[in-house]
């Protein structure tokens, strides 16, 4: 009972061909390359169409006091402390709100927050504040009025010595995204997995038999033999072929 449980267990395990598996993406190459194509246009046209391009541009603060000697550890762990103070205080409601009104932009704190990043490079006391913005000459002057407005507000509200502006920013006349082959290689990507995902679904959902090596496979049956068909029959629909039998077998019937 348990070796014939075994058996069935057996029979009724699916195997799965990984040589007929890539013959059949060999197969249909022109339709995988074909999806490849057509997935990594959509992406690359629909980033161009659809996404509106950005622009940066970075002004840089260099946060040491006049009155600090930079001779001490003490004195330089003061000025990165500060430093990282200054990161909070760049992004707050306080600036940024005195930055939309000083410039007339009808943006909300969080509007203006998105377009905003600020960064400290490692083991230095500068400040880089980064705007983003479809329109590369308001990138510059936004980047700009940030760097004065947060100088001013850390000298009058934080009793520091203002940080000093060392580098303003720039027009930039590239853009910063979206990145067009990124697009097109993610649509490319996407393609290719549906494609290959698609052919092998169809193979492994057909069950129908073409080959006695098919039949064994795929029922358990050895075939002992084979009847050739002519080759006008060949070339014929199989429902075509059945009714010919059909009337062939009932004159076989009627002449008897």
């Amino acid at each position: 009972m348990e070796k014939d449980t075994k058996q069935q267990e057996k029979n009724n395990e699916i195997e799965i061909d990984l040589g007929a598996l890539f013959m059949e993406l060999v197969h249909h190459w022109f339709r995988i390359v074909l999806s490849v194509v057509l997935m990594a246009l959509v992406f690359g046209l629909g980033a161009m169409l659809l996404i509106t391009p950005q622009y940066k541009s970075t002004s840089i603060l260099y946060v040491l006091s006049r009155s600090t000697s930079i001779t001490s550890y003490t004195d330089i762990q003061i000025g990165t402390n500060l430093t990282n103070d200054y990161v909070q205080v760049v992004t707050g409601r306080p600036v940024l709100d005195q930055v939309s009104s000083n410039l007339g932009l009808d943006l909300s704190y969080g509007e203006m927050k998105s377009k905003v990043s600020v960064n400290n490079p490692s083991d230095t006391r500068m400040l880089e504040i980064t705007v983003e913005d479809p329109v590369p000459e308001n990138a510059k002057i936004i980047a700009d009025e940030i760097a004065a407005v947060s100088s001013a507000y850390i000298a009058q509200k934080m009793d520091q010595d203002p940080p000093e502006i060392i580098q303003s920013g720039n027009v930039n006349s590239s853009r910063s995204s979206p990145s067009y082959r990124r697009y097109t290689a993610i649509g490319a990507v996407i393609g290719l997995v549906v494609a290959v995902a698609f052919v092998w679904i169809i193979y492994l959902a057909n069950d129908t038999i073409m080959t006695p090596e098919d039949m064994e496979r795929k029922v358990g049956l050895q075939v002992l033999g084979s009847l050739p068909l002519e080759e006008a029959e060949l070339n014929e629909p199989v429902s075509r072929r059945s009714r010919k039998h059909t009337k062939r077998k009932g004159s076989k019937n009627h002449g008897k």
